[in-house]
């Protein structure tokens, strides 16, 4: 499978890259800065330079190609950066590659989102609260699309390594998740077709990440 990552140079995308290629798929991960091709390549995945804001879906669309199996959104404004770029990102980059997906006739697409998205605070302008807002919106839109989506809504990412096993529902209650593992269950989710249509929340738990997507 052909298999394009918006965010490419992200600490889940590069572990993601590094899955898809071992498993014999071919990944290829969106960046915006050229330095960090060299990373991306180095997972075994092809790097494609593109910046987000500054693109169109027309032109996304022609860069992502018809070839492409599935599409997974893991591009982030960062923690540093400010609520224009939440906004600019977290939101305007999800719908502009779900737009782009329905001009190439991708229809498989993965969003990784956050846990909690549809309860921030609309009246305040707190950077996290932006964030959430982002996320929600985004995740709105991608819902209201004859795609086959799949939205993934993790609690609190960590560096730890991944444990393999996960907890998933429409509300999970509060708790982590190492990125790798995070990591694990997109490359299942898109490699396997499972959780189409479904959106939820993942923390650690205690099932096999595969036998949790299969049970979406």
């Amino acid at each position: 499978m052909k298999i394009v990552i918006a965010g490419g140079h992200g600490k889940i995308a590069l572990i993601l890259e590094k899955l898809l290629a071992e498993a014999g798929h071919t990944p290829v991960g969106i960046i915006r800065n050229p330095a960090h091709a060299a990373d991306v390549v180095a997972t075994g995945a092809s790097a494609l330079l593109l910046d987000l804001e500054s693109s169109t879906p027309e032109a996304l669309a022609d860069a992502i190609g018809s070839d492409t199996d599935a599409l997974v959104f893991a591009a982030g404004g960062g923690p540093n950066s400010g609520p224009e770029r939440k906004l600019t990102v977290d939101r305007d980059g999800a719908i502009m590659l779900a737009d782009a997906a329905e001009i190439a006739g991708v229809r498989r697409l993965v969003i990784i989102s956050a846990m909690s998205a549809d309860d921030f605070d609309a009246d305040s302008d707190d950077g996290f609260q932006v964030y959430l807002r982002a996320k929600s919106e985004a995740d709105a839109s991608v819902r209201g699309r004859d795609l086959d989506w799949t939205i993934v809504r993790p609690g609190g990412l960590t560096d730890d390594s991944g444990s393999g096993l996960i907890a998933t529902g429409e509300k999970t209650g509060t708790g982590s998740i190492p990125r790798a593992d995070v990591a694990n269950l997109v490359a299942v989710l898109v490699t396997d077709g499972l959780g189409i249509r479904k959106q939820f929340e993942v923390i650690s738990g205690n099932d096999y990440i595969k036998d949790a997507a299969s049970s979406l």
